[in-house]
């Protein structure tokens, strides 16, 4: 259950953004993708998108954030949202990108544009151990500023012999960088090894 106790309204957001809105992002996000679970035994980047994906859906209908309204430009650029009344292209306050991770710390992107990114962070309990019927947990958002110098180039591993996958941009210092960005964070999940799982003790 999304707990007001977990979230910090200290944390800078995007203007216009509400912590109800991303309440109720969060709530939508574990309730809609339960049925979808499997997709992410077949296939765990798909359901990442999945993720960001419904993270977009629930805000462009919650918040003065909305959706580009040009089914092409909005798969294909960046930002996935913008504010209501801003121009086109939004400026970088005004933009809002969603991304979904599994890893604490990572973000990473296939464009390095400066504007505001909000983070899904999810686990999967297929154990329904956190929360009955909530096989899928969001259990930490991060919203941040990210200025352009703050990405990194990643090169493409593929070849011609296979594999690999295409280039991408990473954040720089991740876990440095996202200090004190998380607006929700679960009380009862910690991080150990690099993953998230339930914290010890009642």
């Amino acid at each position: 259950m999304v707990q007001k106790s977990d979230f910090d309204e200290t944390v800078p957001l995007p203007k216009g953004l509400t912590v109800t809105a991303i309440r109720k992002a969060i709530e939508y996000i574990e309730r809609e993708l339960a049925d979808l679970i499997d997709v992410y035994f077949e296939q765990a980047n798909v359901f990442s998108a999945l993720v960001g994906i419904f993270g977009t859906k629930a805000l462009d209908a919650n918040s003065v954030y909305e959706k580009h309204r040009h089914a092409d430009t909005a798969q294909q650029r960046f930002p996935d949202l913008k504010r209501r009344g801003s121009g086109d292209p939004p400026a970088p306050e005004d933009s809002l990108e969603c991304k979904a991770s599994k890893r604490p710390w990572a973000v990473q992107s296939h464009y390095d544009h400066p504007g505001w990114y909000i983070v899904w962070r999810y686990l999967v309990d297929p154990t329904c151990s956190l929360e009955a019927e909530r096989p899928i947990i969001v259990w930490r958002v991060d919203v941040v500023f990210i200025e352009k110098d703050d990405w990194k180039y990643e090169a493409s591993r593929a070849g011609s012999g296979g594999g690999g996958r295409t280039h991408t941009f990473g954040l720089r210092t991740p876990a440095t960088r996202l200090k004190g960005s998380a607006i929700y964070r679960r009380s009862d999940v910690m991080v150990s090894g690099g993953k998230a799982i339930p914290r010890n003790g009642d």
